[in-house]
């Protein structure tokens, strides 16, 4: 029998530790990309099966995990995967840095574009090398790429790495097969290493459709400079169990990733990790499925709402994802006092600046929440920037 899930249930995550939920009073957390949802009943049961089970000891990837991320990427995306194609990471943000040791040496430069997810920047500078930002340009209310930009900084700073976000947060862009294959033939012609973040992939939202990178670049015979990088977590709302994997078709690139990873010690996960995942992607479509459906009408909550009381915010409307890209800059000319404001509503957003200069008084809202949540948070921002509920 199909399940109905319920994503009107409240779930009280404060006490806890959850890294979104910190307050000891009633503020709304609308910032960490997390999703405020009951997992799928599928993964609770893998989870309470190995604690029945009782045994917890070292584990390893099963042929069957790997069929299941080998089917899952294939039927949804038409990326041909063997069982030597996937390696497993701790994480994206751990695998951005290893991706840094294999394809750069301390001083390169290393390109990202702005505003772009805030480790993209750290673990560049936390690695020794040459930070450099090409600024996305918004046009008709999207982001675009600005290649002739990119082309220059390439160029100028003699760019061997670039660290793309596909699709892209927090502007929420599903960058189209023409804009992949665009910036795939400039980084090709000046043998620039491309390694694509599609954590958010499976977050991709009607009428727009997600391309993997690693596709591309095989039809272009790029595959010994591009790498994808994508995760279970972000997708079942599963992040505290780290685990992610790292895509790659060519096969000295991945000797030199697995050696670098044994060098780490960072290519293997753990019994839930492996577990969960295999139960994701095998079991996980259905919740997926109407999760999407709920964040799709929660957007639509968010934007009706934004356009009837604060018709000033400009909106950028996601074609992945549940987070919306804000410009608030009609309530402000201070960053940290538009953040402020918003906290002393009792609502948390995420402030733009951390994303980059891009992000200069924009906010960050994740809308992945039960909807009566989403609105009395929405009362909040309204509050905020001087409207009364």
């Amino acid at each position: 029998m199909p399940v109905q899930y319920n994503f009107d249930e409240i779930i009280d995550r404060r006490n806890t530790g959850s890294l979104k939920w910190p307050y000891d009073d009633d503020t709304i957390a609308l910032w960490v990309a997390d999703m405020d949802f009951r997992a799928a009943q599928p993964i609770l049961n893998t989870l309470e099966q190995i604690v029945q089970h009782g045994i917890l000891g070292y584990t390893k990837p099963t042929a069957e995990l790997y069929e299941s991320i080998i089917h899952w990427h294939s039927s949804r995306y038409c990326l041909d995967l063997t069982q030597d194609n996937i390696l497993f990471s701790p994480g994206v943000v751990p695998s951005l840095a290893l991706m840094m040791q294999v394809f750069t040496k301390a001083g390169d430069a290393v390109l990202i574009n702005d505003p772009i997810y805030t480790p993209f920047m750290t673990k560049v500078q936390q690695n020794d090398r040459t930070l450099v930002m090409s600024a996305l340009k918004e046009v008709d209310g999207k982001y675009q790429l600005d290649l002739k930009d990119i082309e220059a900084k390439i160029i100028q700073h003699n760019v061997k790495l670039f660290l793309f976000c596909n699709p892209h947060n927090p502007g929420g862009r599903v960058w189209t097969i023409d804009e992949l294959e665009a910036l795939l033939a400039l980084c090709k012609k000046h043998n620039v290493a491309i390694v694509s973040d599609e954590i958010h992939q499976d977050l991709t939202l009607s009428g727009h459709t997600f391309t993997p990178f690693l596709k591309l670049a095989e039809a272009a015979g790029y595959v010994h400079k591009v790498v994808s990088l994508t995760s279970m977590t972000k997708t079942f709302n599963i992040a505290g169990i780290k685990g992610s994997m790292i895509f790659a078709k060519d096969d000295a690139l991945l000797k030199k990733i697995s050696q670098q990873q044994h060098l780490n010690d960072e290519y293997e996960l753990n019994l839930f990790a492996y577990t969960v995942m295999q139960s994701a992607y095998e079991e996980g479509g259905e919740w997926l499925e109407q999760a999407l459906a709920y964040i799709e009408k929660n957007i639509e909550i968010t934007i009706e709402f934004l356009a009837g009381h604060l018709p000033d915010i400009k909106v950028m409307r996601p074609e992945a994802s549940y987070l919306i890209w804000l410009d608030c800059s009609a309530y402000g000319d201070d960053d940290q006092a538009l953040y402020d404001r918003l906290r002393d509503a009792k609502v948390e957003l995420s402030a733009g600046i951390q994303y980059g200069a891009e992000g200069h008084l924009k906010m960050r809202i994740n809308v992945a929440c039960p909807e009566p949540l989403l609105r009395e948070g929405l009362n909040r921002v309204y509050a905020a920037f001087g409207g009364s509920v």
